[in-house]
């Protein structure tokens, strides 16, 4: 049986993932939150799961680089620097980086994409808007920075040219072919994600509305499962549900 051992495993993520586990009967690893050293996890583990913060991320792709075992990472906030060791850390071991783990987001986000393909920039405007709790610290959130890059891809540019994350003042008129965003945050609500295509006297909406956090650790589990059967290099959520 695949042990799967849980980096952040204090964290709200984290204890989702050591229940649905227990529920499971799946074997567990252990976990590491920000104290524990990451290379015990790593060595006692078939598989890893991150949901850690930003600032531990290159550490545990380290303990797991020199474990050699596979890496889920679905911490959010990451930078350029972080994605640039994770492509290194992917010529060693496989791994599998997300901004969620939820099958539905990873169905949506292709749903996104094709839609962004088919409506024309100059027609159809793309908002995304995106509420989280009142303790998430990231803004836009990692779905909702997900959910752009599908698009932006739908359209064949990158999220980095399209993406408007600010507006405040005197913007002037909306600039053809953008992505805005939209973060909201408040209450307990786990995650809610809308993509809004706006055309002339007409609207599509997609929509993604989380009620539990279950549904990303059963998804971050299937994801595990499926990569400590690859090799090395960097996957995606789409492939596990062979999209």
């Amino acid at each position: 049986m695949t042990a799967i051992g849980i980096y952040g495993s204090l964290g709200r993520m984290g204890q989702a993932i050591a229940a649905e586990l227990a529920g499971m009967g799946a074997r567990h690893a252990g976990g590491a939150d920000a104290t524990d050293d990451p290379a015990l996890v790593a060595e006692a583990a078939d598989v890893l799961v991150d949901f850690s913060s930003a600032r531990a991320v290159e550490a545990h792709l380290a303990a797991a680089r020199a474990a050699g075992k596979p890496i889920v990472i679905g911490t959010t906030g990451l930078t350029e620097t972080h994605h640039a060791a994770i492509d290194e850390a992917a010529r060693e071991i496989a791994v599998l980086q997300t901004g969620n783990t939820s099958l539905g987001v990873t169905l949506l986000a292709r749903l996104v994409r094709e839609a962004a393909a088919r409506l024309g920039a100059a027609d159809w405007d793309i908002e995304i808007a995106e509420m989280h709790h009142r303790h998430k610290v990231d803004a836009p959130s990692g779905t909702g920075l997900l959910l752009g890059a599908a698009a932006a891809e739908g359209r064949g540019t990158t999220l980095a040219e399209a993406a408007v994350y600010d507006r405040s003042g005197i913007t002037g008129a909306r600039s053809e072919g953008t992505i805005g965003f939209a973060s909201l945050r408040g209450g307990s609500v786990i995650g809610d994600h809308s993509v809004v295509f706006a055309g002339e006297g007409e609207r599509i909406e997609l929509v993604h509305r989380a009620d539990s956090r279950a549904i990303f650790a059963r998804g971050a589990i299937a994801a595990a499962l499926w990569l400590a059967r690859q090799p090395a290099g960097r996957y995606t959520m789409a492939e596990v549900l062979g999209l």
